[in-house]
């Protein structure tokens, strides 16, 4: 209600009488975050994966009145992170009308505010700025000058308001001094030219800024964030030492180290529920793979790992293998579709422009890289369910694989097109002996994601080397692993053989 009552208040007079003392903006974060935590309120909506890592540090950095900066690899939330501090400021606090620093009534710091009301008095008109506007942001670029951040002289308008250029009106002030009382954030720090650190050496410490020509320091309260990659900020010259001393807090991000945690993010995230003409079913068989992939690369020797594996990787993969699915489905005239392997290999255009390659990783080329990794994420998703298929069994024991491997072995191939009709799937899928019976010893798995499961068994046996593949255009045929050796011998002539 009091909140209410300030924001009918139009003049200086009306403020003062309200009793209204205003804070720094930083004793408001840590305010506002301290009234969160009591009530149990989420403090950082939607940021999954660092309960107890990343945030903790965050609050312990608001709680401290600190200027911060998140260290990460791209795609791992830091600038959504960032923005996120805006709701721990008020709603709304009062501004001088016209400020362009937006000044505080109580406490003016420009000429234009104290001429204000120095001029009205308590008649000073006031005006109530929004916490979203007390918010500016700005990416780093080698042009980013000294101008765009402090601000410089204006001799335009000094000509046109017929004034000399050491009045302190032709001040064209930057974006930082536009967001005091605010919070400015800049992303990709070290990509900051070194002179143009030194210039926030003032606001970091003595919380000023000082425009060049004038003999005047106009204080600023404003909370500084930034985000930079590790790589870059440890390098030495690329982070001026003076600059890297005032930041009070260093809070190290990192990508998600729980598959079920990576999963949510991608589910999260990507657009898969698309409230179109098909329904698109995902099996967390399936879910579990894609995740995979990402876990893959961030191990893999054919990528630059100092580079890292966004996040936005399982997102965007996400969304080509719900696309490949549902145009299957629009094809065949049906409302709903579930996840094939042939829609895993789909996502492939999502993980090559995504993947920061090294030398070997050039060499392999970017498409058989990605193939590469989703083959051996099918595995390990495999694996988490069934037996190891490369695993010795002793006597006693009996291959669970044997009935199928028997059934290719025979002189059978299964054949699935890439758009084939529901129906015409299940039924080549049935072919198959002891596929169906393996799938539904396993009571872990949901029997509605029955054929999904049995297909990827299958490629699984050829990730396994169990099973030969064959890709051709839009369709692909397995077969049996010897036979499809022997098949291919069949293409060379007796010439090509040395007697």
């Amino acid at each position: 209600m009091h909140q209410i009552k300030l924001l009918g208040m139009k003049t200086l007079g009306e403020l003062k009488k309200s009793g209204y003392k205003p804070v720094s903006v930083k004793d408001e974060l840590r305010k506002n975050m301290i009234l969160k935590m009591k009530s149990g309120e989420e403090l950082f909506p939607g940021i999954l994966g660092y309960d107890k890592t990343v945030l903790p540090q965050l609050q312990n950095a608001i709680l401290a009145r600190h200027d911060i900066i998140l260290l990460g690899l791209r795609g791992q939330a830091k600038t959504r992170i960032l923005r996120l501090l805006v709701n721990f400021l008020d709603e709304k606090v009062p501004v001088i009308e016209g400020s362009e620093v937006n000044d505080d009534p109580l406490n003016p710091i420009s000429k234009y505010g104290k001429e204000m009301v120095a001029k009205h008095g308590d008649d000073t008109p006031i005006s109530w700025l929004a916490r979203e506007q007390r918010y500016g942001e700005k990416l780093a670029t080698p042009d980013t000058t000294v101008a765009d951040l402090i601000g410089d002289l204006d001799p335009i308008k000094a000509a046109s308001k017929k004034l000399t250029l050491a009045d302190e009106e032709v001040i064209n002030f930057g974006l930082i001094p536009r967001t005091n009382r605010g919070i400015f954030v800049i992303n990709e720090l070290p990509d900051l030219q070194p002179r143009i650190q030194v210039a926030l050496l003032n606001i970091m410490q003595e919380r000023d800024i000082q425009i060049r020509g004038f003999n005047v320091r106009i204080p600023l309260d404003v909370s500084l964030a930034f985000s930079a990659n590790p790589e870059d900020y440890t390098n030495r010259g690329n982070i001026i030492t003076p600059l890297k001393d005032r930041i009070d807090s260093q809070i190290i991000t990192h990508y998600p180290k729980e598959l079920k945690i990576a999963s949510e993010i991608t589910r999260q995230e990507s657009w898969s529920r698309r409230n179109g003409e098909v329904e698109v079913e995902i099996p967390e068989l399936y879910r579990n793979v894609l995740e995979y992939v990402a876990f893959e690369a961030r191990d893999s020797e054919y990528i630059d790992q100092k580079s890292g594996v966004s996040t936005r990787m399982t997102i965007t993969a996400m969304e080509q293998v719900v696309s490949a699915a549902e145009r299957r489905a629009i094809s065949n005239g049906e409302s709903k579709a579930k996840l094939r392997v042939t829609d895993l290999y789909y996502m492939i255009p999502a993980l090559t422009g995504k993947l920061e390659l090294v030398y070997e990783g050039e060499q392999e080329g970017a498409v058989n890289v990605a193939k590469h990794l989703l083959g051996k994420a099918i595995r390990r998703a495999f694996l988490d369910v069934f037996e190891d298929p490369s695993g010795k069994q002793s006597e006693k024991q009996i291959n669970p694989y044997k009935e199928i491997l028997d059934w290719f072995a025979d002189g059978n191939e299964l054949s699935i097109p890439d758009l084939m009709s529901e129906k015409s799937y299940q039924e080549v899928l049935k072919s198959v002996d002891g596929l169906k019976k393996l799938v539904t010893e396993k009571n872990s798995l949901p029997e509605e994601d029955l054929y999904a499961v049995m297909d990827l068994i299958i490629e699984a046996l050829h990730q396994f080397s169990k099973l030969g593949k064959e890709d051709v255009d839009d369709h692909r045929s397995y077969s049996d692993m010897l036979g499809s050796m022997l098949g291919g011998m069949g293409d060379f002539d007796e010439d090509d053989f040395d007697l």
